[in-house]
């Protein structure tokens, strides 16, 4: 298990949207010392699937 910052996940996610699952997998690794291929690619699948955390809709007035 490991952790995440959201720097890192933002640039493995741009890795993989620019360039697919490899490339982020080198990204992961750039950051983890994840050697096993299938271990890598989960890790990174999850890492893509993230979203943002939703922000409060502003109240309207009425």
């Amino acid at each position: 298990m490991f952790s995440v910052s959201q720097d890192e996940a933002v640039a493995i996610q741009r890795a993989f949207h620019e360039s697919g699952e490899w490339a982020a997998v080198v990204e992961l690794r750039r950051h983890f010392h994840i050697q096993d291929n299938v271990h890598a690619l989960n890790a990174v699948r999850s890492i893509v699937r993230w979203a943002e955390p939703s922000r409060p809709v502003p109240a309207t007035p009425v």
